[in-house]
């Protein structure tokens, strides 16, 4: 078996890179700062040539798994290990307690992590081009959902301030695309209560709202007439000129998400995968395209379902310390796969029946909602390792036979 020769850790910055060589012992035999460019690239491939010319025998730490300088490395053919910074920030203790730092010492100390303990972290995926495509829409498509509510929030913030009848007219759909539309029409109690109910249903239905539309025209109208405090003539016209400004950029949000939610579908459906996760209990599209995305689809990536579940954020930590056991969910993960899992599991709950009775089982023994979604979750990671390891797709009978067979049944005994 090959063995490595030489490790490489790199302390990346947005214009320079301080690069350190290390032998097995741990000798520092090249140190030297790189610019981020082609130049740079190529200088850092000519440094690892002069000791080693296989791409195989060389192991690179780095802090990101992302950037252009890590693109080509890939593609030179080595083998990168991202340690997560909060990692980091603990080996560098280990290396130095008087809490000094620097960029060389950074590269010097990443360099050793995977001298001595890359068996500790998974090296980069080596995706498929179009699994690492679907990331990048992935996570902008959540970017804009996230940077969607905080607007929204502000705007709920805004509109209290001034105008507390339209928030009981839309409600939870404040950022819907029609709602927004009525807000842009009258965004101030003054002009709210001119509308009619008429007009309200044409700025609906233009907006493109199709259904109900008369009951939401009524609702809306009767709650912008109802009496409320209400600001001077001239702050409450400031507040609207603001709000315009808000519901137009709300509205351009939703119709980007949707345009991204095209491209979503149009990726997903092209990768081998998604045909196996689109038969899980509570995945669509979007949640589907999250997932496989973040897992990734390098083939025998993950040793075993366990390897995943830690990967995923879902499985729990135990900290023992003499007569002390806890048991607490984990703070060091990927936050959005973590976020996939446990919308993935807060919906397979309410639509198959033995994760149904799974989550119940727990709550029954006194486990809060939140614990009880995170080890529903751990579970299903499980079972979707089992699906794509052998290539079949989801059975509720299968994945949940502790609760779908009955006592004395051949199922329950061969279950056991």
């Amino acid at each position: 078996m090959q063995r490595d020769v030489i490790y490489v850790g790199i302390d990346w910055g947005e214009t320079s890179n301080a690069v350190a060589i290390v032998n097995e012992e741990g000798e520092v035999l090249t140190q030297r700062g790189v610019p981020d460019t082609v130049e740079g690239l190529r200088t850092l491939t000519e440094m690892i040539a002069a000791h080693t010319s296989d791409p195989t025998a060389v192991a690179i730490g780095i802090e990101t798994e992302r950037g252009l300088l890590v693109r080509g490395l890939v593609a030179a053919g080595f083998r990168l290990y991202p340690i997560n910074p909060m990692s980091a920030e603990r080996y560098r203790g280990r290396h130095s307690v008087s809490g000094a730092k620097s960029d060389p010492a950074d590269a010097v100390m990443l360099a050793n992590v995977v001298r001595t303990d890359r068996h500790h972290h998974l090296p980069m995926a080596a995706n498929s081009e179009l699994a690492d495509s679907l990331k990048v829409l992935t996570r902008r498509h959540q970017d804009f959902i996230w940077e969607r509510t905080r607007k929204t929030l502000k705007l709920r913030s805004t509109l209290r301030e001034y105008y507390p009848g339209a928030l009981a007219a839309f409600g939870d759909s404040l950022n819907a695309t029609p709602c927004l539309a009525v807000l842009l029409f009258a965004p101030t109690p003054a002009r709210g209560r001119k509308l009619s109910e008429s007009k309200i249903a044409v700025i609906l239905r233009k907006a493109g709202r199709e259904r109900y539309v008369a009951d939401l025209a009524e609702k809306i109208r009767t709650a912008l007439q109802e009496p409320q405090l209400e600001q001077r003539p001239l702050v409450a016209q400031a507040y609207g000129d603001t709000v315009e400004s808000m519901a137009r950029l709300l509205m351009y949000l939703n119709a980007e998400i949707d345009v991204m939610e095209e491209k979503l579908q149009a990726a997903f459906g092209s990768l081998p995968d998604a045909e196996v996760l689109h038969s899980l209990p509570g995945v669509g599209l979007i949640l589907g395209a999250r997932l496989l995305a973040e897992f990734g689809d390098q083939p025998n990536r993950y040793a075993n379902s366990k390897s995943r579940k830690n990967f995923s954020g879902m499985a729990p930590v135990t900290r023992v310390s003499g007569k002390q056991r806890l048991v607490s969910h984990r703070y060091a993960k990927k936050r959005r796969l973590a976020d996939a899992c446990f919308q993935w599991a807060d919906c397979a709950y309410k639509t198959s029946p033995g994760a149904k009775q799974y989550y119940s089982e727990l709550r029954s023994h006194g486990v809060g909602h939140s614990a009880a979604i995170r080890s529903l979750g751990n579970r299903l990671v499980g079972i979707l390792h089992g699906c794509i390891k052998t290539r079949t797709l989801y059975d509720e009978a299968v994945a949940w036979a502790r609760y779908s067979s009955q006592p004395g049944d051949p199922a329950a005994s061969q279950a056991a």
